[in-house]
């Protein structure tokens, strides 16, 4: 016994110091860990929000919408929002958002955002696309940054600032965030539109996605050209690359793109005389050519190929004649007598329920158009003059369907980067966006007049 009591204490002492270092690294943990914790609650932000959907990969081919949709759901039901999901289409999910009005026997506002992004090549960007980086001047780097996962966390952003002041909407406000736009639509916005649970929102205003603005007024489009893609098919007879003859594969074909050369720059010269913009003349361009005999090295140079064909984007203004550009294409394009075929793909729709050009209207025959400027203007902005987007949305859908639809994205002095490398938004622009859209959420959802 007498052996062992001065092991026991000196095991009793190392036990208590053991214990104390344990408590000290506790309160050294904790010390040191609050001050993070609270710089996480700091940072959530509005624009931090957006740099958590920019960094979710949404892109094309396999774009993540599921993840994309518990995002933006979770942050509906933060605020208080309802939520539905639908799927006209498996594995492509649409997020219908709600905020409900006083009033829900009023035709509702609709505000939609596309999911999905087009594809980017990370070895050409400055900081990976999917990053969401932000530089030390504001700069946030990300496929979608302004095509246009901008504004569906600004029109959620806007919402929250609105109800922080107590606001209450008459009319209902609906968020649709759709897919596939960047493919067309046709699985996302163009199916929903057909669906009874549409109908039942009862939409009389829409707003969707516009483009940015190097100017300092903001654009705003009433209009979006038709696209339709082209493939012009060539047949010859094949022959010994040292021959020279008429009527190959490859000559016939190159007449053709000669003939669509010759319209292209037609159009193009009435842009650069600066008679029309861009959105206002049919474009064509081409985007692939596809012949050859293939070989182990490449193509075997010594083969004149029997086929050949190329493949066209082609944007009809909406005042375009479709029948006129059909017969253009078949007698001057692609015409038979040269062993030539064409394949017209029309993605969309080209007329509205009443056979109308599809449009909206941008003058007093629009009660919509006035408290949308008169929103804008309230703020101390301004708007350029309407236009014709050059490009494709899902608004066409809208219109065709009666809706008066708005392409706009608030994003002035900035470079119009939608599919380039290097898409980015500066951190003031898209918190100036937020502020624009509650001027227009609250107009829009507050006026009375336009009850039809």
């Amino acid at each position: 016994m007498s052996m062992a009591a001065p092991h026991f204490h000196s095991s009793i002492q190392v036990f208590a110091l053991f214990h104390l270092i344990l408590i000290f690294s506790s309160l050294l943990h904790t010390a040191t860990a609050t001050p993070s914790h609270q710089q996480e609650q700091e940072e959530d932000t509005p624009v931090t929000r957006f740099q958590r959907y920019l960094r979710i990969n949404t892109a094309h081919p396999a774009p993540d919408y599921y993840s994309a949709v518990s995002f933006l759901k979770a942050q509906a039901h933060s605020l208080g929002l309802t939520s539905n999901t639908f799927e006209f289409t498996p594995g492509k999910p649409l997020l219908l958002l709600t905020w409900p009005g006083s009033n829900p026997s009023l035709p509702s506002i609709l505000l939609n955002s596309h999911l999905d992004s087009v594809p980017a090549e990370p070895a050409k960007w400055l900081h990976p696309p999917f990053s969401a980086h932000r530089t030390s001047d504001g700069k946030i780097f990300a496929r979608g940054a302004q095509d246009d996962k901008c504004i569906a966390v600004q029109y959620l952003e806007a919402i929250r600032n609105l109800k922080a002041r107590a606001f209450s909407p008459l009319r209902s406000v609906h968020i649709s965030l759709v897919p596939d736009e960047e493919i067309g639509g046709l699985n996302g916005a163009a199916k929903f539109v057909e669906s009874d649970d549409f109908l039942r929102l009862n939409v009389g205003f829409a707003l969707d996605e516009g483009q940015a603005t190097p100017g300092d007024e903001f654009r705003v489009f009433y209009a979006d050209r038709i696209p339709w893609n082209v493939i012009i098919r060539a047949k010859g007879v094949p022959g010994h690359g040292a021959r020279m003859y008429d009527g190959s594969a490859m000559e016939n074909l190159m007449e053709s793109m000669e003939a669509v050369s010759r319209f292209r720059e037609s159009q193009f010269d009435v842009v650069k005389a600066g008679k029309a913009l861009n959105g206002e003349v049919v474009s064509v361009n081409p985007v692939y050519v596809k012949a050859g005999v293939t070989s182990d090295d490449g193509f075997a140079m010594n083969v004149q190929p029997s086929e050949a064909e190329a493949g066209f984007d082609l944007r009809l203004t909406p005042t375009t004649d479709p029948d006129e550009m059909r017969r253009r294409i078949a007698k001057e394009w692609a015409p038979a007598v040269r062993n030539m075929s064409y394949e017209i793909t029309e993605k969309g729709p080209i007329r509205d329920y009443m056979g109308r050009p599809i449009m909206t209207a941008t003058n007093d025959s629009n009660p919509w158009w006035s408290v949308f400027k008169q929103a804008i203007t309230s703020i101390g902005e301004k708007l350029s003059s309407p236009e014709i987007l050059a490009s494709t949305t899902d608004a066409r859908y809208l219109r065709q369907k009666g809706i008066p639809a708005l392409g706009f994205s608030p994003m002035k002095n900035t470079p119009i980067l939608l599919h380039d490398h290097n898409e980015h938004l500066k951190d003031t622009v898209f918190m100036k966006g937020i502020q624009v859209y509650e001027s227009l959420i609250s107009s829009l959802s507050t006026f009375t007049e336009a009850s039809y």
